[in-house]
C-alpha cells in the first residue's frame, strides 16, 4: 500500500471528544484502526486515539476512490480523516460510546502507516493475553484503553502531589543519580568508572543522604519525585527501579510530616476521585503487634483480642498452653459453619517453624463443650457474633517450668517470646482473612483505612549475623530517654537480650489497608549521637570515618533538627487504579525476575567494553 505523507495537516478533535453539539461540522481526526467492518458499499471504520473512539463512514457511492483505498485497511493502522460530523439514525445509537450519538462521514484519508497482524489486539477487551507476551510488546499493550487510564490516574496523581507540596513551600530538588554505596537495607546496583579504575558508583536506593545534606544547607522544605534502584531478591510484586515520592523539612514534630503527608494525599486521592477522612489514627509499634501480630496492620477486619484472662490457670493447664506467655483471640467475621474438612486445612496454614511457636483452637463449639464460662467470656471480649469465625492462639506448653528472674535482660527476652506468639498469630490471621475473603468480603470495595504506626524499635536481633541491626535506617533518630539504653547497649552488640531491642525510635510508617506506603523518621542531627549509632552496629571509628567521613563532618556545621519521609509512588497508583500489579501502573517495568522483556535487558557486553571498564568475567 501506498503511504502519505502527514505534511501540514492538523487534527481539529481527538477521537473521544465529538459529541452531537458537533453535528454539521467539518473536522480532522488521527489514530489507530480498533475495528473494521465491511458491509459492502459501506465500510465503517473505528478510529482509536488515548481519548475514545469514533465511527467513520466510507461511502463508495460518495467517494469509489477513498472506499477502494479503505479496503485495504486492517486493525491498528495509522489513518488521518477529514470528514463531516452527522447525527446517528435513532435506532443506530450506541449508548455504549461516549461518542455513540455521531459519526463522521469521511471526505479524505490518509494512511499515515500499516501495521503488521499483532499478536493481541489492544482495542480487543475480551481477549486474555498472557503477561509476558504483553510485556514483550509494551509499546502495543500501552495502546489499550484500561493502560491509557492507568497512565493517566499516575499523570493525575502525581501533579496534584506537586501542586500541593509547592503551594506548602517545598522545593522540587533533583539528588544525584550515582553516588556512592551506603547502607539502605538491600544491596545496591553498581556502575563502574571508566576514568576511575576499579571503582564504582552506585544508584541510589533512596537519596536519604541528599536530602539530609539539604535540610543541613538551610534550604527548609525539599521534595523529589524521586526514581530509586535496589538490587533486591526476586519477589512477585517489587520492582527493581521504582519512584517514590520523598521529603525532608527542618524543624519538624513527626505531627508535621504526618499533616503534610495527609495532605498531600488527600489532594492525589481527591484527583483520582476519592474522598478520605483525616487525621490519620495513630498506633505504636508494640500495641501494633499486641493486637494485629503485624507493624502494617490491615485495620478493615478485627484485631486480636487478649483472652488469657477469661481462662483459669488449670484450664490453660488442661489446654496444653503456656500460661506464661499470651493468649489471643482471632476473629473473622461472617464465615459461617466450617466442615471438619475445612478446619483440617487450617494446619496447612501455618508452616514447620510456626507449627513450633503457637497451637490454636479452631472447633470453638467443642471448646464450649469442655468450657463453657471462659469460651462465654472469650465470645464476649471478642464482641463476636453468630456466624463469626473464632480461633484460639497461644504458645504450647513445653513441661518445662523456667525460672524468671526480675532482670532487665530477662524481662527482654520474655517479651521476645511474647512477641513471637504475637507475630505468628498475625500471620495466622492473614491468612484465615485471605482464605475466607470470599464469605467476609472485607477487601471488596474501595475503603480506605489509613494508620499510622510510631515508635518503632530501633534496632532488631539478626539470628544469621548474631548480631544486632538497624530497624530502619542509622540515620534515625530514637527518643532521648532511650540515650542511657544506647550507651547500654553498645557494650552487648552480640547478646539478643542487649538493652538495644528496647530502644525505641522516632520513626513512622503510613499503612493503608495492610499494606505499607512509606516510612519516615525524624532524623539524628547530632554528630555524637550518630557516631553511637554507628557503633552500635559495629563499626570502629576508621570504618565510620572510611564510609561516613564526609556525613559525619557536615553534621559539626550546625545541623538544624530535620525528618522526612518517602512513600511509594507506584503502590499508590496501584491501589487508586484498583490495578492488580505494580507493573500495570509503570510503563515499562520489569518481571518478577527483573528483567525487561521488550528490551531483553539486562545482556551481556563486549569484551571490548570490559576491558575499558577494567572489569573481567568469571566464566
Amino acid at each position: 500500500m501506498q503511504l502519505d505523507f502527514l505534511g501540514d495537516l492538523q487534527r481539529t478533535h481527538r477521537c473521544g471528544d465529538l459529541r452531537a453539539s458537533d453535528a454539521g461540522a467539518t473536522i480532522t481526526l488521527m489514530g489507530w484502526v480498533n475495528r473494521r467492518r465491511d458491509h459492502g458499499n459501506l465500510i465503517f471504520i473505528d478510529l482509536r486515539d488515548r481519548s475514545g473512539i469514533t465511527q467513520i463512514v466510507f461511502d463508495m457511492e460518495r467517494n469509489p476512490e477513498m472506499h477502494a483505498r479503505v479496503e485495504a485497511v486492517r486493525n491498528e493502522y495509522v489513518l488521518a480523516v477529514t470528514g463531516k460530523v452527522e447525527l446517528r439514525d435513532e435506532n443506530t445509537i450506541n449508548p455504549k460510546m461516549e461518542t455513540g450519538e455521531i459519526e463522521v462521514i469521511a471526505t479524505d484519508l490518509k494512511v499515515l502507516n500499516e501495521s503488521k497482524v499483532p499478536p493481541f489486539f489492544p482495542g480487543d477487551a475480551n481477549v486474555n493475553v498472557n503477561e509476558e507476551v504483553r510485556l514483550k510488546y509494551r509499546y502495543l499493550d500501552l495502546r489499550r484503553p484500561e493502560m491509557h487510564a492507568c497512565v493517566e490516574m499516575r499523570h493525575r496523581v502525581t501533579l496534584a502531589i506537586r501542586n500541593y507540596l509547592a503551594n506548602q513551600g517545598f522545593y522540587e530538588i533533583e539528588t544525584p543519580m550515582m553516588t556512592r554505596s551506603t547502607p539502605e537495607g538491600a544491596r545496591d546496583y553498581l556502575v563502574p568508572s571508566r576514568v576511575h579504575p576499579g571503582e564504582f558508583y552506585a544508584l541510589p536506593q533512596s537519596p536519604q543522604i541528599f536530602k539530609q545534606l539539604l535540610m543541613i544547607g538551610g534550604l527548609d522544605r525539599y521534595f523529589q519525585i524521586a526514581r530509586c534502584f535496589r538490587d533486591e531478591d526476586l519477589r512477585a510484586d517489587r520492582q527493581p527501579e521504582f519512584t517514590q515520592i520523598d521529603l525532608e523539612l527542618c524543624f519538624p514534630t513527626e505531627e508535621t510530616i504526618h499533616q503534610v503527608v495527609e495532605g498531600f494525599l488527600d489532594a492525589a486521592f481527591t484527583a483520582a476521585g476519592y474522598t478520605i477522612k483525616r487525621p490519620f489514627p495513630q498506633m505504636p509499634y508494640d500495641e501494633a503487634i499486641r493486637l494485629y501480630g503485624i507493624d502494617k496492620p490491615d485495620l478493615r477486619l478485627p484485631a486480636m483480642t487478649d483472652v488469657k484472662p477469661a481462662f483459669s490457670a488449670e484450664e490453660l493447664d488442661m489446654l496444653a498452653i503456656d500460661a506464661s506467655l499470651p493468649v489471643v483471640a482471632i476473629r473473622i467475621p461472617n464465615v459461617g459453619e466450617l466442615s471438619r474438612k475445612e478446619r483440617d486445612e487450617h494446619k496447612a496454614l501455618l508452616n514447620e517453624k510456626q507449627a513450633k511457636v503457637i497451637k490454636f483452637i479452631d472447633d470453638f463449639k467443642r471448646l464450649e463443650k469442655g468450657f463453657a464460662e471462659p469460651a462465654a467470656k472469650v465470645r464476649e471480649l471478642c464482641g463476636a457474633e453468630e456466624g463469626d469465625l473464632l480461633v484460639l492462639v497461644a504458645a504450647p506448653k513445653d513441661g518445662i517450668t523456667e525460672a524468671t528472674p526480675d532482670d532487665a535482660a530477662a524481662k527482654r527476652r520474655r517479651q521476645r517470646q511474647a512477641y513471637a506468639v504475637y507475630t505468628n498469630a498475625g500471620q495466622f490471621r492473614l491468612a484465615l482473612a485471605q482464605r475466607y475473603a470470599n464469605r467476609h468480603k472485607a477487601f471488596e470495595g474501595k475503603e480506605f483505612k489509613f494508620l499510622w504506626v510510631t515508635n518503632f524499635p530501633s534496632f532488631e536481633w539478626d539470628e544469621q549475623m548474631r548480631q544486632w541491626t538497624f530497624a530502619h535506617h542509622p540515620f534515625t533518630s530514637l527518643h532521648e530517654q532511650h540515650m542511657e539504653l544506647l550507651h547500654d547497649g553498645v557494650s552487648a552488640l552480640r547478646d539478643p537480650n542487649s538493652a538495644l531491642g528496647a530502644i525505641r525510635a522516632r520513626a513512622y510508617d503510613l499503612v493503608l489497608n495492610g499494606t505499607e506506603l512509606g516510612s519516615g523518621s525524624i532524623r539524628i542531627h547530632q554528630q555524637d549521637v550518630q557516631a553511637k549509632i554507628f557503633e552500635a552496629l559495629g563499626m570502629d571509628e576508621a570504618e565510620q570515618k572510611l564510609r561516613f567521613g564526609f556525613f559525619l563532618e557536615a553534621l559539626q556545621y550546625g545541623t538544624p533538627p530535620h525528618g522526612g519521609i518517602a512513600l511509594g509512588l507506584d503502590r499508590i497508583v496501584m491501589i487508586l487504579a484498583g490495578a492488580s500489579s505494580l507493573r500495570e501502573v509503570i510503563a515499562f517495568p520489569k518481571t518478577a525476575a527483573a528483567t525487561d522483556l521488550m528490551m531483553e535487558a539486562p545482556t551481556p557486553v563486549t569484551d571490548a567494553q570490559l576491558k575499558e571498564l577494567s572489569i573481567a568475567i568469571k566464566r
